[in-house]
C-alpha cells in the first residue's frame, strides 16, 4: 500500500517550454500537477477538485489590470489556496511587482531557479507532518470497514493527499470528533447522494436511510481508529472549541484553521460492473496536533497472558 502523501496543484502557464521543468519539479516534491486552460480556470476552482495550491505564470496572472486580473480573481474565489507565481523570462531583475500585488502570492520564482520554490511548497502545503503509521493505519481501517460493509464491491484507494481548499464534496457528509493526547479535531466522510443510493439499492429512497448508511460507516471507522490510536488511560484536557462555518450555496466548510487537511479517496466498484462510487474522507486536526506524541496502541505482555493468548512454556 503506497501511503506517500501527495498534493494536487493547478498549473496555469502559457509557455509550453516550461511544462517539462514544472512537471519534474512536481514529481520531486510530491505534487500532482493538473494543467488547465485560462478560460476554464474559474469553473475548475468552483468544482470538486481537491487542491493544495496553484502554479501561475506571470503571462496569465493579469498583473496591473486595475486589480481585476486573474491572480486577483483566483485569490478572491479561493483565498485559502497558496499561489506560486512564475516570472516571465524577459522580466528584468529589478522589475519589481507592486507590494499590493505581491501579497497575492506565497512565493515568486523563475523557471531556471524553480528548485528555490521547494521551501515555499513545504511551508505552504506540507506544513504538517503525518506519521507513516497513522496514514497506513487509517487506510487499512477504512478499507477493511468498507469491504465488510459492502462485500459485493471492490474497494480501491488513491494515494493519500493534502488539500488546502475548503470545498465540500457531494451533498451528504458526516463529522465525528477525534480527541486524544496527540490530536484534537474531526474526521469527515463525504459522498454524493446518488452514489449512496447506488451503495444501498435495496433500501428505500428516504434520504434518512442514506444518511444512516454513511453514519454507520463513520462510526465503525471511528471505533477502530480509537482502539488503534487513542490511549484510553491518558485523560484529554478539554480545551476551547472554534466555530465550524458552513456556507451551503458555495459548498464551503471552514474549521477555523489554515492547515492543510489529510485526505483519502475510496472508489467502490461493483464486482459485476456498474458506475463506481466515490467516498472522500478528511482528517482535520484543527484544535490540537502533536505528532511527536503519536503512538499505536499495543497489547502488553500482561494483557496477552490474562486473555490466554500467551502461556508460559
Amino acid at each position: 500500500m503506497d501511503t506517500a502523501i501527495t498534493s494536487k496543484v493547478l498549473v496555469l502557464d502559457k509557455d509550453a517550454d516550461c511544462y517539462g521543468t514544472i512537471k519534474a519539479f512536481c514529481e520531486r516534491n510530491n505534487l500532482v500537477g493538473l494543467k488547465v486552460q485560462e478560460e476554464h480556470v474559474m469553473s475548475v476552482l468552483r468544482s470538486n477538485v481537491d487542491l493544495g495550491g496553484i502554479m501561475l505564470s506571470e503571462s496569465c496572472a493579469g498583473l496591473g489590470e486595475a486589480g481585476r486580473g486573474l491572480a486577483r480573481r483566483i485569490h478572491e474565489v479561493r483565498p485559502e489556496l497558496p499561489i506560486f507565481l512564475r516570472r516571465r523570462r524577459e522580466a528584468a531583475a529589478d522589475d519589481e511587482i507592486s507590494p499590493r500585488e505581491r501579497m497575492l502570492f506565497d512565493a515568486v520564482y523563475r523557471i531556471d531557479e524553480i528548485d528555490s520554490l521547494g521551501a515555499a511548497v513545504a511551508a505552504s502545503i506540507f506544513s504538517q507532518h503525518y506519521p507513516n503509521a497513522l496514514v497506513r493505519g487509517i487506510a487499512e481501517i477504512s478499507r477493511m470497514v468498507l469491504e465488510k460493509q459492502f462485500p459485493g464491491m471492490n474497494v480501491d484507494m488513491e494515494r493519500p493527499y493534502l488539500v488546502r481548499d475548503r470545498i465540500i464534496f457531494g451533498e451528504v457528509f458526516t463529522l465525528i470528533p477525534l480527541e486524544s493526547n496527540w490530536c484534537r479535531g474531526y474526521m469527515m466522510l463525504q459522498a454524493e447522494q446518488r452514489a449512496l443510493q447506488a451503495l444501498v439499492p435495496n433500501e428505500s429512497e428516504d434520504f434518512r436511510d442514506l444518511n444512516n448508511t454513511l453514519g454507520e460507516i463513520t462510526n465503525l471507522i471511528w471505533g477502530w481508529f480509537k482502539n488503534r490510536f487513542i490511549n484510553q488511560t491518558q485523560l484529554v484536557q478539554q480545551l476551547s472549541q472554534v466555530p465550524i462555518i458552513i456556507n451551503h450555496p458555495h459548498r464551503y466548510i471552514s474549521f477555523g484553521s489554515e492547515d492543510a487537511q489529510l485526505c483519502f479517496k475510496y472508489v467502490l466498484a461493483d464486482k459485476d460492473g456498474g458506475v463506481p462510487v466515490v467516498l472522500q474522507q478528511r482528517f482535520i486536526f484543527n484544535l490540537s496536533w502533536s505528532p511527536e506524541d503519536f503512538t499505536e496502541n499495543q497489547a502488553s505482555v500482561e494483557d496477552l497472558f490474562e486473555s490466554g493468548e500467551l502461556e508460559l512454556f
